[in-house]
């Protein structure tokens, strides 16, 4: 299976990378740092492609999708890319921190799926997940921003899950809480207290390996 994560440089990005991997499927990833993507291009070896992009820059992700497209279909492609905000009350996050979560949160994962599902429609057959968050579904003091952007990513999945053609389908999923830098943000050293990346991944993989037509729009949570 051929498999795009975009934000492969840590957290739960790499872990589905790495397990991806290890098991045999051909990723391309993207990431925003050329030392860096060098450094997992060897660590993945052939079966990888790492692409220096940002998804907030539309172009730059159409030119990543040409150059992914080009070696071959796309059976999952899988929004995980994301940033939150330093956890403040709404009236005290900074504009430029909050169009910075708009833009990655949400209008990246636009930019994604503009220029990797008509390849897939064309095809006529795959499957993307947007990464959701138990925040995209209930709501916590301090992350309104965070929140906000991935309620969105919910209502956006679910619309595109209406407009899609069979057997495509779209997903919105949360991927539980897991001992991210991005967790850390929030809960400080009780993250710790939480499920590492490659030991989640381990389960999430093979739940992403089996998801089809039939979880089209259906808000899905990682089981543990």
């Amino acid at each position: 299976m051929r498999v795009v994560i975009t934000g492969v440089s840590r957290g739960l990005g790499r872990a589905m990378a790495d397990e991806f991997v290890r098991q045999g499927h051909a990723i391309a990833g993207s990431v925003r740092s050329a030392p860096l993507a060098d450094e997992l291009a060897a660590r993945w070896g052939s079966i990888s492609r790492v692409g220096v992009v940002d998804v907030r820059d539309d172009e730059a992700v159409a030119v990543w999708a040409d150059s992914v497209l080009s070696a071959g279909a796309v059976d999952l492609l899988v929004n995980s890319a994301a940033v939150i905000n330093e956890p403040a009350p709404l009236w005290a996050v900074k504009g430029d921190e909050m169009r910075r979560l708009v833009e990655t949160n949400i209008l990246g994962v636009a930019n994604v799926i503009r220029h990797f599902a008509p390849a897939m429609i064309a095809r006529g057959r795959g499957v993307i997940v947007n990464f959701s968050s138990g925040w995209g579904r209930s709501t916590s003091a301090d992350v309104a921003p965070y929140c906000a952007t991935k309620f969105a990513v919910e209502g956006l999945t679910l619309a595109l899950a209406e407009e899609l053609p069979s057997p495509l389908a779209a997903v919105p999923l949360n991927p539980g809480v897991i001992d991210t830098d991005m967790l850390q943000t929030c809960f400080g050293t009780a993250a710790s207290s939480y499920e590492k990346p490659a030991d989640w991944a381990q389960r999430a993989v093979p739940f992403l390996l089996k998801l089809g037509r039939r979880d089209n729009g259906i808000p899905a949570t990682v089981p543990h």
